[in-house]
């Protein structure tokens, strides 16, 4: 039965719409604190959620709710979103089309207007499933997602280049060990797909794969996520909850975006690493834990250090990177592996061609001689939305350069005269310029700006606050 999730402030809006909605759906879950969207989605998945778009530090604008939006589609692209809103109205309803949301309703609703938008709403995110972005199993499994068992999907990667063969040859050798990995790399270069090959070829592919981005975890959500907690530990926690290393007793965690955890919360994980065995939040009863560790980050944590009193210091505990980093994984940025420029974009070319029915049969040796100039910052996420955008919008069967570079309503971010001139520059004035470029082009629309350059909104946050943007 389908599960639906409500968030509203108003406690009143929320017992009408469950009342309706258990009726109708299996399950409904409601919550009046917004702060606790990531960590309900992370632990359980919905077929619907109801987001209202106003709450009280915002009561008209909308702007709490297309944040919240973004922090839902960050997690879970293919969720079935509708907004709610007393405040609606039709350049809002568009925006929030146009931003990810399947549908906008408004308050006081019709009860049969609101349970066939839900319907319908979780009918196209049905349909909009798209397959794996960097590879493909065997039997064209997705290979992201929530924690997976059984057997494994024999991932095969697009790599052609002597620098990815040499991080393949690395995952052979490594996999079927329980030494823990580091994976490093840019945005887009694939480090989730790298964690779950190497945990699919090692000797725990039948236990658990557990994902978990820890950069978007909160403080006060972060052990309770990561550890669990028991029912009455803190004011929301209604029941047990088990942890993410609970949930991969046996097989694998794979920790991503680590280098954005805060020092006390690296504390708190190192003492896991440590001493094996998690206690869940309002428990004093450790428990024992079998796993094995993959970590990833496209941060420098070597060697990025944060001001103190006593002077800069290093923003990562190096007796916490000495536990991770026992296995090093360095993934090329695309622009460093050219040779699998092509195939990559033949295999996305393949993949869109299907999914929107277009008849474009190949790319002009003119397109791969451009798409191997240029840099791609937001490297294959980026060459991915590039090919898709071009399949949509192009009105020829073979792919042209003037469909990705210039060509009517398709991108020329990244692309001007003056990018061109990217190798004299240094890579964070360059990425800075891009950014810029891509936020006066939209208005200053995040999700815009994250899905020209190929970044995940949470990484484009950062940057942001990087740049002082």
């Amino acid at each position: 039965m389908p599960r639906i999730l409500i968030i509203d402030d108003d406690p009143d809006v929320l017992m009408a719409a469950k009342l309706l909605l258990k009726r109708h759906f299996g399950h409904v879950d409601i919550e009046k604190n917004p702060e606790r969207i990531p960590f309900l989605i992370n632990n359980g998945h919905y077929d619907a959620i109801l987001l209202d778009m106003n709450f009280q530090r915002d009561l008209s604008s909308g702007r709490e709710g297309f944040f919240w939006l973004d922090r839902i589609l960050d997690i879970d692209p293919s969720s079935a979103v509708v907004l709610i809103t007393a405040y609606g109205d039709v350049e809002m309803a568009v925006r929030a089309m146009k931003v990810g949301a399947k549908d906008f309703v408004l308050k006081p609703w019709q009860n049969d207007k609101l349970l066939a938008t839900i319907e319908a709403a979780m009918g196209e995110a049905g349909k909009e499933k798209a397959g794996p972005p960097f590879g493909e199993s065997r039997k064209g499994e997705s290979l992201k997602g929530k924690a997976s068992t059984g057997t494994p999907a024999q991932t095969s990667l697009i790599a052609q280049s002597a620098a990815m063969r040499q991080v393949l040859d690395t995952v052979s050798r490594v996999a079927n060990t329980d030494a823990n990995v580091l994976i490093l790399g840019e945005n887009g270069t694939g480090k989730d797909l790298i964690a779950r090959m190497i945990h699919e070829q090692s000797g725990r592919s039948a236990k658990p794969f557990v994902p978990v981005d820890v950069g978007a975890l909160s403080e006060s959500l972060f052990e309770s996520e990561l550890f669990g907690h028991v029912k009455g530990a803190f004011t929301d926690a209604r029941d047990d909850r088990a942890g993410r290393f609970e949930e991969a007793q046996g097989g694998t965690v794979f920790l991503d975006e680590i280098g954005n955890i805060s020092l006390p919360q690296q504390a708190r994980l190192l003492t896991v690493l440590q001493q094996r065995q998690v206690t869940r939040i309002g428990s004093n009863k450790p428990k024992a834990i079998d796993v094995r560790l993959i970590c990833a980050t496209n941060a420098n944590i070597t060697t990025e250090r944060i001001a103190s009193s006593d002077g800069p210091t290093l923003r990562f505990r190096q007796d916490l990177l000495y536990r991770i980093n026992t296995i090093e994984l360095n993934l090329p940025a695309l622009r460093d592996r050219p040779d699998d420029i092509e195939p990559l974009a033949n295999f996305f070319l393949n993949q869109y061609r299907k999914q929107y029915n277009r008849p474009v049969t190949g790319i002009s040796p003119a397109l791969v001689r451009h798409l191997k100039q240029h840099r791609w910052p937001g490297n294959v996420r980026e060459l991915q939305h590039a090919v898709e955008r071009a399949v949509i919008l192009t009105q020829g069967t073979l792919l042209e350069p003037g469909d990705f570079f210039g060509g009517v309503g398709t991108s020329t971010v990244g692309l001007s005269a003056e990018t061109a001139l990217a190798d004299s520059m240094q890579l964070d004035d360059m990425e800075r310029r891009l950014i810029q470029q891509a936020m006066q082009k939209y208005g200053g629309n995040i999700t815009e700006v994250a899905r020209e350059l190929g970044l995940s909104r949470q990484a484009l946050y950062r940057r942001l606050e990087k740049y002082g943007m």
